[in-house]
């Protein structure tokens, strides 16, 4: 039997209504101005961000205000890169109180051994400062053609290593889901695991806890941005993880 006419008009004006409010959602989510899984961060009470030249200057003591208890802050990539706002962050972010890390962005196309050489040339092995993180992620072209296993897995080991003899503490690997599956899958237990991902609850590949959950890359903080980039990466720590366990001694 068809729809009487005013039933009719209020079914599509109810699709329609629908539709504008999916629009509508879809919109404020990629513009950043709602985040679904900031709903479920806030269960955490451990914050922080991680930050590189792109972020502009830093405006720390006002990032401090706001609850950021920890940042990563990046220093190298690849064999020779330093990032320029390295120095200014790690020492600004220190003098604000924040708990603070340097993180090194991995490239597939250079030695394992050179790379941690330029970190340690980099990142000051200070006590009381936060273990360094390997940035395992696919980049430029290697997006949709990963690098096989073997390959990058003779870049990572050896980086890994000179970076745990020199720091004294086991290097954080932060990873994508994708990256993960290609190289990481139960391999690197002693590696604390820090994962990208925008899903709840976020789970890693192989069924592993992680360590630190990036849960957001196009959050707003004040304090933090640039012509270059307005949004910030938020990250929380794990209930089950005291940020002393990923402290130098």
């Amino acid at each position: 039997m068809p729809l009487a006419p005013a039933r009719r008009r209020r079914v599509l004006i109810g699709s329609a209504v629908v539709v504008c409010l999916a629009l509508i959602m879809t919109a404020l989510v990629y513009t950043g101005v709602v985040m679904p899984t900031r709903l479920f961060a806030a269960k955490y009470d451990v914050r922080g961000i991680d930050v590189s030249h792109h972020n502009g200057t830093v405006d720390w003591p006002r990032v401090a205000e706001q609850d950021i208890d920890f940042a990563w802050i990046k220093a190298t990539e690849g064999s020779a890169h330093v990032d320029t706002r390295f120095a200014a962050n790690w020492a600004e972010a220190q003098r604000a109180g924040i708990a603070t890390g340097a993180y090194h962005f991995m490239s597939f196309e250079s030695p394992g051994a050179d790379q941690a050489h330029n970190v340690i040339g980099t990142v000051p092995r200070v006590p009381g400062t936060l273990a360094p993180v390997v940035d395992l992620e696919p980049y430029g072209s290697f997006k949709g053609n990963l690098p096989p296993a073997t390959e990058v897995r003779a870049i990572l080991d050896p980086l890994l290593a000179k970076l745990e003899a020199h720091y004294g503490i086991a290097p954080v690997i932060y990873t994508t889901p994708s990256a993960y599956r290609a190289y990481l899958v139960d391999l690197y237990p002693d590696n604390p695991i820090w994962f990208r991902s925008v899903a709840w609850p976020p789970r890693v590949p192989d069924g592993r806890e992680w360590t630190i959950w990036q849960y957001s890359n196009r959050d707003r903080l004040d304090g933090v941005g640039s012509e270059d980039e307005a949004y910030v990466d938020m990250n929380v720590l794990s209930d089950d993880v005291d940020l002393d366990e990923l402290t130098l001694r």
